[in-house]
């Protein structure tokens, strides 16, 4: 027979095997990450960033030394960490990202392009990820694009004041969450600036913030002036920078002339109380709304001596209730039991009925306003400030781009930077970083359904595995169930070999015992059945305890039939019954239990 740990090793057996499949390391075949330089030989894009080459980020990226205006103390200090780290779940080896540790704290950090990026006639391409590894609280993740400025750019003094261009990422506080697409439009009769921010996406982002997946952010914006953001390869907002930006890029042509006024003699009432009319003489105004209804009497089952809450009767006065103190005691008020059954208890009165003779407070009919001369507006006049710029595409240049962040939530991660104008080498940059990143991923701890049939198909022997498991616990049911009935037949087939006389004590001159309770032996069995599993030793111990007691018992029948007040017949009959091997064969039977009884009986 199997024992119960020799099955436990099988099922353990299976279980590492399937483990081993479903999470093995990574084979050659997903190297990560893919060099740089090979992804399109001879293209260098405007920018591009892995965070993989630690020496080359600390000469490549400024943090910022700035302090925020407006704000006082330490809350003003960008002091903030910046560090490069792996992810907490799922690392990648190789592949490491952008975070920071602590939260409540303002920080910036920045680095210039490879080259500006002239807004003319080749497409904006910016595209990152942001890993939020706990559950974004409040604060932002989004990227700035940062324009040069009349006094160059210091990206050691970066803050929340340095111009752009374009700021654009997942922002979050409470339950308002945001995908941010703001550009700042120069205003060319002028020269300011004023931010246009896109309109919202056209699905929920709430998850983008909660699943502690990374997320991949692309924004691309085109020569002809219309744009799509797109989140994970899937686009969630499309338009136009003419048309799908508050407040909109061109202003109006004409606007309301502030210097025009509404003459005073200018009624905008349509319609004016009738100053002739009088209030009737029967108009009660002090008539009220609702009267109890003259009509309604009280039902005959109205119990209206019974009140209907009545004081606990099982309530008792605290042991540490003090009248002087507390004041007299009362009980909790309970529902009366007398009203369960009632239509209603307690002092009746009629219900409520709308007054036939309420009017209310009386006011003059409306009539047409004969000096009524419509809505006033102001009249319109040409915008001084009107300008119609058809090229918004035509950004100021970007030169740096950096995070200029607050947040409640630390641990937010940035990965894979990237700005170009080359839509193919956008293609491959993003399959060998978060395409490739995602097979990975997938391939380690993807979906387990996917990854179920995935392994199953590389190993089709698992599936004559996955046959038999379910089958195993069936077998075991099966088995003990056959077995206690085949064990309960072998003990009543025993039963029925022992001599009468033995089980029975009438033929010896003495009471029957063979239904006695408590045997030691019964007892036994019990315990060996439910302990068979355990190893020999146990068994062995478990033997020579049994033999003892068999012994001993075997010693107090002696003595009890061998006592002066039984005949030598008697003695003779019980010591040759004793002796036999085939009456205490194991496992005791209901014999065994009848000498243990009579052994008692004998002590």
């Amino acid at each position: 027979m199997m024992s119960w740990k020799a099955r436990g090793s099988i099922l353990a057996t299976c279980l590492v095997i399937l483990t081993t499949n479903f999470c093995d390391g990574i084979s050659p075949e997903y190297e990560y990450p893919v060099p740089r330089d090979s992804i399109m030989p001879g293209f260098t894009p405007h920018f591009s960033e892995l965070f993989n080459e630690p020496q080359e980020f600390s000469s490549k990226w400024v943090v910022s030394e700035a302090k925020k205006d407006g704000v006082d103390g330490d809350l003003a200090r960008y002091d903030g960490d910046w560090e490069v780290d792996y992810p907490r779940k799922m690392p990648i080896d190789g592949d490491q990202g952008l975070t920071f540790k602590q939260k409540a704290k303002h920080r910036a950090i920045s680095s210039k392009l490879t080259r500006p990026f002239l807004f003319s006639d080749k497409p904006f391409y910016l595209q990152y990820e942001v890993l939020f590894q706990d559950t974004q609280e409040c604060g932002g993740a989004y990227l700035k694009l940062l324009s040069e400025g009349k006094e160059g750019l210091d990206l050691k003094n970066l803050h929340d004041k340095t111009p752009f261009t374009i700021m654009f990422g997942p922002d979050k506080c409470g339950n308002n969450h945001k995908l941010h697409f703001i550009f700042r439009h120069k205003n060319p009769i002028n020269g300011s600036y004023e931010e246009k921010h896109s309109k919202g996406p056209s699905k929920r982002i709430d998850e983008l913030f909660t699943d502690g997946v990374s997320h991949l952010y692309t924004l691309i914006v085109l020569p002809d002036n219309t744009y799509r953001i797109l989140v994970d390869h899937e686009v969630v907002i499309k338009g136009s920078l003419l048309e799908d930006f508050v407040p909109p890029v061109n202003p109006p042509a004409e606007i309301d002339d502030p210097e025009d006024k509404k003459p005073e003699d200018w009624d905008e009432r349509e319609k004016i109380p009738d100053e002739t009319a009088t209030k009737p003489d029967d108009w009660d105004e002090s008539a009220p709304r609702q009267i109890p209804d003259p009509k309604a009497v009280k039902p005959d089952s109205w119990l209206e001596s019974e009140p209907v809450d009545i004081m606990d009767p099982s309530a008792e006065k605290p042991d540490d209730w003090d009248d002087a103190m507390d004041g007299e005691w009362e009980g909790p008020m309970v529902p009366n039991p007398a009203c369960e059954g009632a239509v209603g208890c307690g002092p009746w009165s009629p219900p409520m009925i709308d007054n036939p003779a309420y009017k209310g407070k009386w006011s003059a009919p409306l009539i047409d306003n004969p000096k009524y001369k419509g809505k006033w507006f102001p009249k319109r006049i040409p915008n001084p400030h009107f300008f119609e710029d058809k090229n918004p595409f035509a950004m100021t240049p970007i030169v740096s781009l950096g995070f200029e962040l607050w947040s409640m939530t630390s641990n937010v991660m940035f990965d894979n930077i990237v700005v170009t104008d080359n839509e193919e080498f956008l293609k491959k940059w993003t399959e060998a970083t978060y395409d490739k990143k995602s097979e990975i991923n997938n391939k380690n701890a993807g979906s387990l359904f996917s990854r179920f049939i995935e392994v199953s198909n590389e190993n089709p022997w698992l599936w004559a595995v996955y046959t038999i498991l379910p089958l195993i616990p069936l077998i075991f049911i099966a088995y003990y169930c056959l077995r206690s009935t085949k064990e309960e037949k072998e003990t009543v087939d025993q039963q029925e070999l022992i001599p009468e006389d033995l089980t029975s004590g009438d033929s010896l001159g003495e009471p029957d015992y063979s239904s006695a309770k408590g045997s030691p032996y019964r007892d036994y069995e019990e315990e060996y059945e439910e302990d068979e599993g355990d190893d020999d030793s146990s068994q062995r111990a478990n033997d020579d305890e049994l033999d003892n007691e068999r012994n001993e018992t075997m010693d107090g029948v002696r003595q009890r039939w061998n006592s002066p007040s039984t005949s030598s017949e008697q003695q003779n009959a019980m010591n040759e019954k004793i002796d036999s091997d085939e009456a205490f064969s194991t496992p005791p039977t209901t014999a065994d239990s009848g000498i243990s009884s009579a052994r008692s009986k004998s002590d």
